[in-house]
């Protein structure tokens, strides 16, 4: 990447006062053959040993995920982005987000898959000296050994720093003791390896620690009974002066809160891929289901309300898509300009991977509850037996509800994309202070009705998108200005403005992603994308003015508030499109294909 290029990237939290050129980004149709062999193979493990298996892994039959994961480290899945000196395959972290994706519809194995190859390998490739990493990682690229992740406490679970577990050193000096308690810990019950987060005495921050599951000291519980994801173990661990050498504290002392930060990033997008693919799955089962089962003489597809979800689960599958990949390419390159300053690949990965912090939230949030969406419509299409445990959408249904849940709850992601966006303006990474005093300015000026400029096929579209980014710049530096320091406690506020942030980022993933296919492929093959995107930014202009209209009641007054309203309104205004019409043409070709198509 040249100098000019540089200058060009965008950073991380960018993407609210910059615009980004549809041909700058990475969209799904453009894998290569490999990377098309490599999803294949995904495909075909999940149908031969995983789907015929779903009951027996469920009531947790001994031995068998451990010889799934057996399975997936031959096929060379467990450590598609570790490098090949270490055992792996080496590819770029778009292809490990695909591997990810494709095995997302694997229910409790695509658990275990992801904490085994994300939080459970990836402390150690990222923050292990050499010396840790021959030994350990080759195991775990292979699956020879199993890993897990020990950082949650019955006390702490999104405040992870306030751990109760405690480190001390030995008499002799060759040892850490840890003493604690850890629980809702993924792959603990066949578990060969655990990264453990602890304080050394009484340190302000966590540690981290490298413990086998050989090591004096160590016990586990039973296996906990689950809402879902049955099939995954799930057990508390405990460490009563579990012995551990010193030369297994991973990285620095103190530093374990900034490893456990910096990985949920990576966890927050993986999760974001995985929930891309079980959406997909979903969707193809219940379009199989609508096609076949007949009420009043006719396929049940046939009728508008079918056709309404399905369309709708496609259209949100399809926007998220568009943004765990957009985000997976920006880590990338953000990566490769770091490696191509002269800094480490492993602390290039790192940093490249925090400066998307903000990106990996929204896509956990967006990409959850969009998978919970197509799960319970899903079980709407099945009708009565989308209630019943012989059909496939009770496990969908139950397995999906977690998602909010892990890696920090939603509710959590929506604060953090907010602050994180905050804080890097108060830094001076951000210039947000600049577009938003424009904003303000703009309202007390003449509204610019356009006119006069030749209309492109994405013309309306590019103006929405401009525009939502005003209304997120109005409401967010109105409570800045307004509730200054008191706007931390402001939760429903900064929900609110997360909310906002969330569906523009979406939107314009989409966008472009549709742009970029029609400038490959040309508008009449791609009819029912370019409808996906009029859909779903007209629903997300409505979205973003509910929130930002809840946002300013709370804490806006007078004719203040009613020129921010105003101008809000300004903001979000789109043009009536027919949305039944758009809707029915993405149903008629997903029921033409009989499966997820786009």
């Amino acid at each position: 990447m040249n100098a000019t290029e540089s200058v060009k990237a965008i950073k991380g939290g960018e993407f609210l006062i910059r615009e980004t050129a549809a041909d700058s980004i990475f969209i799904p149709e453009e894998w290569n053959e490999e990377q098309l062999m490599i999803a294949e193979t995904c495909e075909n493990f999940l149908a031969q040993q995983v789907t015929p298996n779903l009951n027996r892994i469920d009531s947790q039959e001994e031995g068998l995920m451990a010889h799934l994961m057996d399975e997936a480290g031959a096929l060379g899945l467990l450590g598609i982005s570790v490098p090949e000196e270490y055992g792996g395959f080496g590819k770029d972290f778009k292809t490990s987000m695909l591997v990810a994706e494709k095995l997302g519809a694997g229910h409790s194995f695509s658990v275990a898959f992801s904490a085994h190859s994300g939080i459970g390998t990836l402390p150690i490739l990222y923050y292990g000296n050499e010396e840790q990493k021959r030994k350990y990682i080759p195991k775990l690229a292979t699956g020879e050994w199993k890993a897990a992740y020990c950082l949650t406490e019955p006390s702490s679970g999104s405040d992870a720093n306030s751990g109760k577990s405690r480190a001390k050193l030995s008499a002799d000096g060759k040892h850490y003791l840890i003493t604690g308690q850890k629980m809702w810990i993924t792959n603990a019950g066949f578990a060969d390896l655990f990264t453990v987060f602890a304080k050394i005495d009484n340190d302000e921050n966590l540690s981290a620690f490298i413990v086998e599951k050989g090591f004096e000291g160590l016990s586990l519980n039973t296996e906990e009974h689950k809402m879902g994801i049955k099939g995954s173990s799930t057990r508390q661990v405990f460490f009563n002066d579990c012995k551990v050498p010193v030369e297994n504290l991973l990285s620095e002392r103190q530093n374990g809160f900034k490893i456990a930060v910096n990985i949920l990033n990576l966890g927050r997008i993986k999760l974001g891929g995985g929930t891309v693919g079980a959406s997909k799955e979903v969707i193809t089962q219940a379009v199989n289901y609508a096609n076949e089962r007949e009420q009043f003489g006719r396929a049940i597809s046939k009728y508008g309300a079918i056709r309404y979800k399905l369309a709708q689960q496609a259209i949100l599958t399809y926007a998220s898509e568009s943004a765990v990949y957009r985000a997976s390419q920006n880590m990338e390159e953000a990566t490769e300009m770091l490696v191509e300053s002269g800094m480490d690949e492993i602390k290039a990965k790192l940093k490249g991977t925090e400066q998307f912090a903000i990106e990996a939230a929204i896509i956990k949030v967006h990409s959850s509850e969009c998978l919970d969406y197509v799960v319970d419509e899903g079980v709407q299409i099945y009708g009565g037996m989308g209630y019943s445990a012989d059909a496939p959408m009770d496990r969908a249904y139950r397995d999906s509800r977690i998602n909010r849940i892990f890696e920090g709850t939603n509710e959590i992601n929506r604060m953090l994309t907010v602050d994180m966006l905050l804080k890097r303006a108060m830094k001076g990474e951000l210039n947000l202070m600049g577009p938003a005093q424009k904003v303000a300015a703009e309202l007390v000026s003449i509204p610019d009705f356009g006119g006069g400029e030749e209309e492109g096929l994405f013309t309306k579209e590019k103006k929405y998108i401009a525009n939502f980014k005003k209304a997120i710049l109005l409401v967010a530096g109105a409570a800045v200005q307004k509730l200054m320091t008191q706007l931390g406690k402001e939760q429903e506020v900064l929900m609110n403005i997360a909310d906002m942030v969330i569906e523009l980022y979406v939107s314009e993933s989409l966008q472009l992603r549709v742009e970029k296919l029609v400038g490959m492929r040309g508008e009449d093959a791609c009819k029912e994308q370019l409808e996906m995107m009029r859909v779903y930014i007209n629903d997300a202009a409505e979205l973003i003015a509910k929130s930002g209209k809840e946002a300013l009641n709370s804490f806006a007054e007078g004719d203040e508030k009613r020129m921010m309203l105003m101008g809000l309104r300004r903001f979000t205004k789109t043009e009536d499109i027919n949305t039944t019409q758009a809707r029915r043409t993405i149903a008629a070709k997903l029921i033409a294909e009989n499966k997820y198509c786009f």
